[in-house]
């Protein structure tokens, strides 16, 4: 290699940071279109004209498909490698984007969205797969942060942009369609870090990593009580979070009347610019407030844990804060910023303490089937509560039902983080420790 070309050899580190661009890329996509129909729910309900569970049950669907492709995807990473692996499933997200975009139906809808939860979930394994390849030894923590902070900057996006775009365009499948766009870039990040890998891997005679956080069926009974009350905590703690996400647009646009769009002058990259720039004077802008503490925070929290340990503690404070948070919005006309605003503390809190807490009450040789599984279990919930969460919306004709379920769920999480206090207690105080 030339002396010009040698500081792009896959040995060095523009090298590495470029296959991290792509590779944080592979989930943008997914991540913007997971949350479109939310984003637009308000719209979809008049267009379509469907009960709140419909959307409920397009996020339903999506978890369902990732259930199964959590386990499956970990098996083919294995046995076909990343680079074949995250381009099928980058192509089941984007043809499941598409199939919601052409949907001449509700049930065609569904049909779509669980074509893309079975690609999107396994497409998050695939990359952490990638980064563990690529970064293990060198930058893996600010890899996956990255990575991380980019796919959220989808979500962030759909958000203050998809109701936007059904607006300026006149049809709610412009908004749809702008997410198979992203899906269709993800695939094409996908197919760029084939040639990129194929390179370096050639070069540096690397081995294909196999899937880290993948179900293994027989490490299951090797768990710990702590384990349990991990995964228990996880999937109540997600299952408040992420399905009241999926309806809070239409929440805080029926009760509150908080307006779907801001600024009607200038061209549509202007709207776009305003919108972004006065997100929490929307709906779909005051959901993302979670999303943007999560995005600015996280590193901090992480850096905390590391620093002060107490991770057991963490998680009992973040469960207090989301019980206040939906009792407010249930029961009270308080601008929902500001519960929003509690939410996000335990958004940021709650993952900084958990995630990092199973490699500590695990054995080294089953973290990844203790990953895999607390994923599945998590996305059990995730399955069930945004139709509850619609239907609650239906039958009672207000979210003030759909708040104490998610209230209750958060001090279920609370009991669960005190019984992992008091487990861990037992078991050495290993999660208390910095």
């Amino acid at each position: 290699m030339t002396a010009e070309l040698s500081w792009f050899h896959p040995s060095k580190r523009p090298y590495r940071f470029t296959i991290l661009v792509f590779v944080s890329l592979l989930t943008y996509g997914s991540y913007f279109a997971y949350d479109s129909v939310g984003a637009i729910a308000p719209t979809l309900l008049k267009v379509l004209d469907v009960p709140r569970s419909a959307i409920g049950t397009m996020y339903t669907l999506y978890s369902v498909a990732a259930i199964v492709s959590v386990f499956l995807g970990g098996i083919l990473i294995d046995k076909i490698g990343t680079r074949a692996a995250s381009t099928i499933f980058a192509l089941l997200v984007a043809v499941g984007a598409a199939v919601v975009a052409l949907a001449p139906s509700i049930f065609v809808v569904y049909v779509g969205r669980f074509i893309f939860g079975a690609g999107s979930e396994a497409l998050v394994v695939a990359q952490s797969a990638i980064l563990a390849r690529w970064f293990k030894g060198k930058e893996l923590a600010l890899s996956f942060g990255i990575a991380l902070t980019i796919s959220r900057l989808g979500t962030l996006f759909s958000f203050n942009t998809e109701e936007l775009i059904a607006k300026y365009f006149g049809n709610y499948k412009a908004a749809l369609w702008a997410a198979v766009i992203l899906c269709a870039v993800s695939l094409a990040a996908a197919l760029v870090y084939w040639a990129l890998d194929r390179h370096g891997a050639h070069a540096l005679e690397l081995e294909d990593a196999g899937a880290e956080d993948k179900v293994v069926l027989s490490d299951i009974k090797k768990f710990p009580a702590s384990f349990w009350y991990v995964a228990i905590l996880c999937v109540t703690f997600y299952s408040a979070i992420f399905p009241f996400t999926a309806l809070s647009t239409d929440f805080f646009h029926d009760k509150w009347k908080i307006p779907l769009t801001v600024g009607e002058g200038g061209g549509f990259l202007y709207q776009v610019f305003y919108n972004i720039i006065h997100m929490f004077s929307t709906a779909g802008g005051t959901t993302t407030i979670i999303i943007a503490a999560s995005m600015f925070l996280a590193p901090f929290a992480g850096q905390l844990v590391d620093k002060i340990g107490k991770r057991g503690s963490l998680m009992i404070f973040g469960s207090i804060l989301m019980v206040p948070s939906f009792l407010v919005m249930a029961f009270t006309m308080i601008q929902p910023r500001y519960p929003m605003m509690l939410l996000g503390a335990a958004f940021v809190l709650v993952p900084a303490a958990m995630w990092p807490a199973v490699p500590l009450i695990v054995r080294k040789e089953l973290v990844g089937s203790a990953f895999g599984l607390i994923t599945m279990i998590q996305n059990i919930g995730l399955a069930l509560f945004p139709y509850l969460n619609g239907k609650l919306r239906d039958v009672t004709h207000t979210y003030t039902a759909s708040m104490l379920m998610f209230a209750s769920l958060g001090f279920v999480g609370l009991i669960f983080a005190f019984l992992l206090k008091r487990a861990d207690a037992r078991e050495g105080g290993v999660l208390e420790r910095s």
